[in-house]
């Protein structure tokens, strides 16, 4: 029996093959582009597979994402309908997220674009911002990971919202539930973090009617995926002052095309999918104890929806 391993970088692949072998010895590890004995292979590791691929396996039994989200497994047309998706979450990746969000948010709030441009210049001139309490933050998405980043913003002191299709409780945090009470969400949110899955229900939903919804020269935050993000509404909204400036974590194409506007965009920064990004050493004890689960049991607490999209 045997699982294979695709990250869609050689280097990436063989570290991690070498890291699933060491903790499921039980196992041949080998690389999704050189499985050996395809009938052998009963779980695929991998993030953003190549089409078709999973499917050339008859007798997998599981797909395991190297991530929180799985749209980038479903997006596979012929993937067999039946496998259940494992995905890889765990304090770490919380954690990360949780710094990316806190880090960024801040850096929105306390205007550092404002100050990197003055220190470009030589240009000594003090700005005041209001303090956190006085700073409306809205988050998209309240799975446990954007819980998670709430209840960071909260305790920094910032107003925090939250919305998603059936919202549910947060400590601290206005919760907006439905599309209905999105506009409403919108509307009293100076900085919006995307925290989404991505689903037919949200592809595109950070596009022009939602941020003419948003306060004039609002912030963006999208760490959820690019697929969420209309990338012209947005670069108009930023043309326009609808938007004053956003951070990208995620994009439609990855890597990020080098001739992409968003890379020299003054009031945009680009960072390489990095938000909850798991380290090798992290991710593989983490898949590793979840697979061992789902051997012994047939299913895992790690199983996504695949219905839902998440």
């Amino acid at each position: 029996m045997s699982i294979v391993v695709y990250l869609g970088d050689d280097a990436e692949t063989r570290d991690w093959v070498r890291l699933l072998s060491g903790l499921l010895p039980e196992f041949e590890v080998r690389d999704f582009d050189d499985p050996g004995d395809l009938a052998a292979v009963e779980y695929a590791v991998v993030w953003a597979p190549p089409a078709g691929g999973i499917a050339s396996f008859p007798n997998i039994k599981a797909v395991v994402s190297v991530g929180a989200g799985v749209d980038h497994v479903l997006r596979d047309p012929e993937l067999p309908k039946h496998l259940p998706i494992l995905r890889t979450t765990g304090p770490d990746m919380i954690q990360r997220l949780r710094e990316y969000v806190a880090l960024h948010v801040l850096t929105h709030h306390r205007d550092l674009a404002v100050t990197d441009e003055f220190q470009s210049r030589a240009h000594w001139q003090q700005i005041v911002t209001p303090v956190a309490g006085k700073r409306r933050v809205g988050i998209m998405g309240l799975g446990q990971i954007a819980r998670a980043c709430a209840a960071t913003l909260v305790s920094l002191g910032f107003d925090v919202a939250g919305w998603s299709r059936s919202g549910g409780a947060v400590e601290d945090v206005t919760v907006f539930a439905g599309k209905d009470a999105l506009p409403d969400f919108l509307a009293r949110t100076e900085i919006l973090v995307c925290l989404l899955p991505l689903t037919a229900e949200t592809r595109d939903i950070l596009n022009a009617e939602t941020f003419s919804q948003l306060p004039k020269g609002a912030r963006l935050i999208n760490a959820g995926r690019g697929g969420h993000l209309v990338e012209a509404d947005l670069l108009a909204a930023l043309s326009e002052g609808q938007l004053a400036g956003a951070t990208l974590d995620v994009f439609r194409t990855e890597p990020l095309p080098p001739d992409h506007p968003f890379w020299k965009h003054p009031a945009i920064r680009v960072t390489p999918h990095i938000a909850s990004y798991i380290d090798a050493g992290t991710g593989a004890a983490v898949i590793a104890a979840n697979i061992r689960q789902f051997e012994a049991t047939g299913t895992c607490e790690a199983i996504a929806d695949a219905a839902r999209g998440y």
